[in-house]
């Protein structure tokens, strides 16, 4: 299944509403991959075996299951999840980029790839409809968090 959406940063047209810069959502979305707890209420434990100029590898831990990634960052541009196959889990990739299509117009763009082939994704399609509404939820929630961040002022410098 490919599934790709925009979730809007800053409403230009709300003046009631912050502007956050690029480098604060840049800083937002590293940290969702160096601290996916925060992010994600149901992950249980996250660690990051392996670290890298602009990369880590991470275990994620659901319960008994266990997932690992690998997270690569391309400064202010876009971060990449490349989850390898792995027992029952196919390999499946998403990337988050910014957009700004005008001076603090900012969107982050979510394009997920299951790894699934068309006939998979045509036998799971009602699977799939839930999968995606999930997906949205989650990175509404994602940006909500960034947000909240930013305004608090914990964004304007990276995590150590």
């Amino acid at each position: 299944m490919k599934f790709e959406h925009l979730v809007e940063i800053n409403d230009l047209t709300n003046p009631t509403v912050d502007v956050i810069t690029r480098e604060q959502l840049w800083r937002g979305l590293v940290l969702r991959a160096e601290l996916p707890r925060m992010f994600v209420s149901y992950l249980d434990d996250a660690i990051i075996t392996e670290r890298a100029e602009n990369s880590i590898t991470r275990t994620l831990k659901y319960g008994e299951l266990q997932i690992t990634d690998r997270v690569m960052f391309t400064h202010l541009q876009h971060v990449d999840y490349d989850v390898a196959a792995q027992k029952d889990i196919p390999h499946s990739f998403l990337r988050m980029s910014i957009e700004e299509p005008q001076p603090d117009a900012l969107f982050v763009r979510f394009a997920y790839d299951s790894g699934h082939s068309a006939q998979q994704d045509a036998e799971n399609e009602m699977y799939n409809e839930y999968r995606k509404s999930a997906y949205l939820e989650a990175d509404v929630e994602t940006v909500r968090i960034i947000r909240e961040l930013a305004e608090a002022g914990r964004l304007n410098t990276l995590p150590s």
